[in-house]
């Protein structure tokens, strides 16, 4: 899942992070003063005395933080100096704490002002030992000892803010941003219907798998490779492609192949045109037919003549020798698919079609048809019914499952052959690319030792 889908991870932390970098930038710094205030009691001389003394500072201590934060406190501290503040402000920046065990109450103002800060904290913590006692249940009451405040530790100026915590923001925005990456990669994954390994694309299809074509760098430039000393990853997935080809039946091999996929963009003329080169290049004689009538492209990447070609023997305008294109490939031979009819399917379903294919079988050894998507049109169904077999391309990460099962069935719904399936543009890191390194082996091998 991380190796599919490391985009969404990074992109989303990425995203997070800079939010929380934004926000810590732009966010005014507060500064924090304390003081401390103490709670005790006079009592007299005995232990029952000392006890009821400790219990009643601890019992208060509840009360006396309450009292801290309340607005009468606020606005006798308002009132009583010149802080340039109202109670309710005063009162949004107090806190009061009661330490456990202790009879100890910490006071805190949080202010954009280290210094104000510090006046508003000991402003605070003076007026309230000066209130206290006000509150007091029974001052006069001898069976009652009372109770004492003062400050133990005045607020002092703030040096550092304590809020923006920089670090504690940027740390929870990188493990927040990680963490909200790897749930929507997750939720990705559980809702793509993609076909992305070897065993869903077997059950669905119903055949094995026979190839894996890696998204390398030299398809994504020409489309197209010479295989003429090329030991790429690329290069060699078409030769493993050729001789899984070679041995689905080795008694009887096909030798007439319809590259067809669900839809377009699945990658089937870039492998049509580079399994016709492999065939070739193992001193076979390959034809290279373009059987997209509709939408044709073979002639524009070999860089041929597409207004003759099977259109035009289909019409009988011109026989099969007048219209095959030689290559600057050894043993490659095209016939491009020539002016688009108005009526493709009727055309390659007749009889002037099975004948062509008959006769282009008799003339080389291997027939490689490029056909048309198999859910658009009916062409690529009726070429593979006229041939050995088809063999369907999946493209990584994106033919859906749905659409693989249909373009089967719509196969076997006019008694075609299929061959077997191969994967397109896997990921060059996937566990279906070549992962062998077939540049260092032979380069190891001594250059006068022939290969075998």
């Amino acid at each position: 899942m991380l190796r599919a889908r490391w985009v969404t991870v990074c992109v989303t932390a990425l995203f997070v992070f800079l939010d929380a970098l934004i926000f810590t930038l732009v966010t005014t710094p507060q500064y924090q003063a304390s003081t401390r205030l103490y709670v005790s009691t006079s009592s007299g001389s005995t232990i029952q005395d000392l006890y009821s003394g400790n219990r009643l500072s601890q019992e208060s201590l509840l009360s006396y933080v309450e009292l801290i934060t309340s607005s009468t406190l606020a606005q006798r501290t308002v009132d009583s100096g010149n802080l340039g503040i109202s109670a309710d402000s005063l009162r949004a920046k107090v806190r009061a704490t009661a330490q456990k065990g202790t009879v100890l109450i910490n006071v805190s103002v949080l202010d954009v002002s280290p210094t104000r800060a510090r006046d508003l904290a000991n402003a605070v913590s003076d007026e309230f030992v000066l209130l206290a006692p006000e509150f007091d249940p029974a001052p006069n009451d001898s069976a009652r000892p009372d109770a004492r405040i003062v400050v133990e530790q005045r607020a002092a100026v703030p040096t550092n803010p304590v809020t923006p915590n920089r670090r504690r923001n940027l740390l929870y925005g990188l493990v927040g941003g990680v963490a909200l990456g790897l749930g929507l990669a997750l939720v990705r994954e559980r809702l793509d219907n993609t076909v992305k390994d070897r065993e869903t694309l077997e059950a669905i299809t119903g055949v094995g798998l026979v190839g894996s074509i890696p998204l390398a760098g030299e398809l994504r430039n020409s489309m197209l490779i010479s295989f003429e000393g090329d030991n790429s990853s690329a290069a060699e997935s078409f030769r493993k492609l050729r001789t899984n080809l070679q041995f689905l039946n080795v008694d009887n091999p096909p030798r007439v192949i319809v590259v067809t996929s669900a839809s377009p963009g699945e990658g089937k003329s870039t492998t049509g045109i580079n399994i016709a080169l492999a065939l070739a290049e193992a001193e076979h004689n390959v034809v290279l037919v373009d059987g997209d009538l509709r939408r044709p492209s073979v002639h524009k990447r070999l860089k041929l003549a597409g207004s003759v070609g099977f259109s035009t023997v289909l019409s009988g305008a011109a026989t099969l020798p007048e219209v095959l294109q030689e290559t600057k490939f050894p043993n490659l031979t095209v016939l491009t698919s020539g002016v688009g009819p108005p009526n493709p399917s009727e055309l390659l379903g007749s009889r002037a079609a099975k004948n062509a294919i008959n006769e282009l079988r008799e003339r080389f050894d291997f027939v490689i048809i490029d056909s048309s998507p198999l859910l658009a049109v009916t062409d690529g169904s009726i070429l593979a019914a006229n041939s050995d077999g088809a063999l369907v391309m999946c493209r990584y990460g994106r033919t859906k499952r749905e659409h693989l099962a249909d373009a089967i069935g719509n196969l076997r719904d006019v008694g075609a052959t299929v061959l077997g399936v191969a994967f397109t543009m896997t990921p060059t890191r996937s566990k279906f690319s070549y992962s062998h390194s077939n540049s260092d082996y032979y380069s190891q091998l001594d250059p006068h030792e022939p290969v075998g």
